[in-house]
């Protein structure tokens, strides 16, 4: 099964987007519909992982000794717990499995553990509210952190990164008005609805080449909470500006399409900037592309300053994780402290990219302090030259993730 294979190798310290990728091209006769298939069993697998492991640790007279096995159980647990195919069609169809890993008694172990688990599921699943591992699914020093930092929301920010996240565009408004893009998708039988400000989130979601006009760069698939960047940067014909730490180009080409701005989009990986390229080459627009390092601005800078900066900086992700199951798992406590030392770095290197008077956003899709309003905190007391601004609608600049977006920081800093 794919989907074993997958989260076999994510419960092995490896990425999952990176496991998709090689699956693609390792498998290219697979069908959509078979990549798509292992995509979202492997995600909901990841996303419940918690409980599942939780259930099959239950489940086992001894722990087992293939890795390829307990993957196989974990997915067919999910399907089993979460899915929509009948019952007897999963366990079938995972005992089949089994029988291709040519281990003999790995058939028989996997339709008795499935077998049980259906007979024994209400008074399995019951035992796991005492649990908070398995009743949330997350690690436990991921859930005391947010205790800890969110004691009345925590529980529900749990709860929400567990959610599917919805399909949210970002209409082109330099080429189409968001109402008149909502009546177009209706037209096309796409029930959607405006958010605010370019942001329209789909009922449904779809295929991106479903979409009317994304092709010609009408819309872009953008989180609401991520769209928050560009109009916060107050943008003006002609300034100079620098996206650091740019791919994939979502916030650049949103950037581009509020204003006709001098654009450098910055990033250390060439081959992610390829991807900016394309994407903006689909939307009509064009910036300079340079490879560098945003803490080593010595190596790509040509010495003039820029009026706007956007330091999207890398991060723990902590407010994305129903988008990315995998960082759950793959994150370490230590991990968030070496993501600050990183962020405190670029943030410094960036500033005196930054002329009088400019602004500076800091953003991350984080949720944990000690990258958002810590690291700002103890910028502001070593930086005598710069003050924060008050962000409309943003009382801290911590967006919590919920229904309608994931979760982000931003902090508006102006250079005096």
């Amino acid at each position: 099964m794919l989907a074993a294979r997958l989260v076999g190798q994510v419960l092995g310290g490896r990425n999952l987007t990176q496991s998709l990728d090689e699956l693609r091209a390792s498998e290219p006769r697979l069908t959509p519909q078979q990549r798509a298939a292992a995509q979202d069993m492997s995600y909901g697998t990841l996303r419940h992982y918690g409980r599942l492991q939780a259930v099959l640790f239950r489940l086992l007279q001894r722990p087992l000794n293939d890795e390829r096995v307990r993957c196989l159980l974990l997915v067919a647990l999910y399907q089993l717990e979460y899915g929509m195919a009948p019952a007897h069609a999963v366990v079938d169809h995972a005992v089949r499995a089994a029988g291709r890993l040519r281990l003999p008694w790995a058939k028989g172990l996997v339709n008795a553990v499935l077998r049980n688990f259906l007979r024994r599921r209400a008074d399995l699943l019951a035992r796991l509210e005492e649990d908070e591992v398995a009743r949330f699914s997350y690690p436990q020093w991921w859930i005391d952190k947010l205790r800890g930092q969110y004691p009345v929301h925590w529980q529900a920010m749990l709860e929400a990164g567990n959610q599917r996240p919805p399909m949210t565009l970002r209409v082109n408004r330099r080429r189409a008005t968001v109402e008149a893009y909502v009546e177009r998708l209706a037209a096309a039988g796409m029930a959607a609805r405006p958010l605010g400000g370019s942001a329209v989130m789909l009922e449904q979601p779809l295929p991106v080449d479903a979409l009317p006009g994304f092709r010609e760069g009408l819309v872009s698939v953008q989180d609401y909470g991520a769209q928050l960047a560009a109009p916060l940067l107050d943008l003006a014909a002609g300034m100079r500006v620098l996206d650091a730490c740019c791919a994939p180009g979502g916030k650049t080409g949103h950037m581009l399409e509020c204003a006709g701005v001098a654009m450098t989009a910055l990033d250390h990986d060439a081959a992610r900037l390829e991807r900016v390229r394309s994407n903006l080459e689909r939307l009509g627009l064009a910036a300079g592309l340079v490879v560098g390092d945003a803490a080593e601005p010595d190596g790509w800078w040509d010495g003039r300053p820029y009026h706007r900066i956007l330091a999207d900086v890398p991060c723990s992700a902590s407010g994305i994780v129903r988008r990315h199951a995998d960082i759950k798992w793959l994150r370490r406590p230590q991990d968030v402290e070496i993501f600050a030392a990183q962020q405190a770095r670029m943030l410094h290197a960036l500033w005196r990219l930054l002329a009088n008077g400019g602004k500076l956003l800091y953003a991350t899709c984080s949720v944990f302090v000690e990258e958002n309003q810590r690291q700002i905190d103890a910028f502001l007391a070593e930086r005598a030259d710069a003050r924060l601004l008050p962000l409309p609608g943003l009382t801290d600049g911590q967006l919590l993730p919920c229904a309608e977006h994931d979760g982000f920081y931003y902090a508006l800093l102006q250079k005096h």
